[in-house]
């Protein structure tokens, strides 16, 4: 059974830091290309990082130069590093896994920015 399942999600405030993993099981992790989305309440779920089975990375412009994502092919997780959060990044984050036609997501951790 494929899983990803979510963590490191919680409050913080403004300013501050979190890191969020994506766990992986049931799935050859090293050949997925990997994603973090966000959904916001009353929003579109939106395209916040990916990376390749290369190791590339790309980000939305909102998070650039604040945000680092990366990944561990040998624990099979994928990690998002959040520095200088702020109230607009308050969301629920998603992890998603594709390879070919196979498209994987997590149920998503919460995170909100706030004082």
């Amino acid at each position: 059974q494929v899983q990803l399942v979510e963590s490191g999600g919680g409050l913080v405030q403004p300013g501050g830091s979190l890191r969020l993993s994506c766990a992986a099981s049931g799935i050859i992790f090293s050949i997925y290309h990997l994603g973090w989305y966000r959904q916001a309440p009353g929003k579109q779920r939106e395209l916040v990082a990916q990376i390749t089975r290369r190791g590339s990375t790309n980000y939305a412009d909102f998070v650039k130069g604040r945000f680092t994502m990366s990944r561990d092919n040998a624990e099979k997780t994928v990690y998002l590093q959040m520095n200088s959060l702020k109230p607009e990044d308050t969301a629920v984050y998603y992890c998603r896994g594709t390879y070919s036609n196979v498209d994987y997501w997590g149920k998503g951790t919460l995170v909100t920015v706030s004082s």
